[in-house]
């Protein structure tokens, strides 16, 4: 009998990304290896360069590992800092098949 394919786990982001934030950040993503991942970033309303790097970290980690690691919602705080540092998530974020 094949696999059924899990549910992916939701991480919602917190409303501040700052560096105090990416310890957490971290642990929580660490909590979440070996299963897919959607990321809700649709509360945020301050993001900090490192946890983007965190959140970018994850995706090529879960990429390797052949893992789903997608964005469902963001907020236009959160789009528009990644946008003005340079990181493309919307190729991250979920798509309708």
């Amino acid at each position: 009998m094949p696999a059924r394919k899990a549910a992916p786990q939701t991480l919602a982001l917190a409303p501040v990304l700052d560096l105090n934030e990416a310890s957490a950040l971290h642990a929580k993503l660490m909590e979440l290896r070996g299963s897919a991942v959607e990321v809700d970033a649709s509360s945020v309303e301050r993001v900090g360069a490192l946890c983007v790097q965190v959140l970018m970290a994850g995706a090529k980690a879960w990429e390797e590992e052949k893992l789903s690691f997608t964005f469902s919602k963001m907020s236009d705080a959160f789009a528009k800092t990644t946008q003005l540092i340079g990181v493309d998530v919307d190729r991250l974020m979920s798509k309708e098949i």
